[in-house]
C-alpha cells in the first residue's frame, strides 16, 4: 500500500488520490482551525476554489489538499503557523 507521512503518521492512500481525498477516506474530516474563533476547516469545495484544505506539503507551505496529488513518502503537516 501506498503511505505519506501526516502529523508524522503514516497513512495509507490509493494510487490517483489527493491529499484531501486520503485525510477523509482515513476519517479526517478537518486537519486544521480557523486562525479567529477556531473553527475546523477540512475540505469544501474540493477543487480548488477556496483555501479551507491548506496544508504544507514536504515544507512548502499553503498548498491546497484538493488540488495535490499524494505520492509514496511525502510529508504532509496539516496545522499551519497560527492556526487555532
Amino acid at each position: 500500500m501506498n503511505r505519506i507521512l501526516v502529523d508524522g503518521e503514516p497513512l495509507g492512500f490509493t494510487e490517483g488520490q489527493t491529499v484531501a481525498a486520503a485525510l477523509v477516506a482515513a476519517g479526517r474530516v478537518a486537519w486544521r482551525t480557523t486562525r479567529t474563533g477556531g473553527r475546523p476547516r477540512g475540505i469544501f469545495c474540493g477543487i480548488g476554489v477556496c483555501f479551507d484544505c491548506l496544508v504544507t506539503v514536504d515544507g512548502a507551505t499553503g498548498r491546497r489538499a484538493c488540488l495535490v496529488p499524494a505520492r509514496p513518502g511525502m510529508t504532509v503537516t496539516t496545522r499551519e503557523d497560527g492556526d487555532g
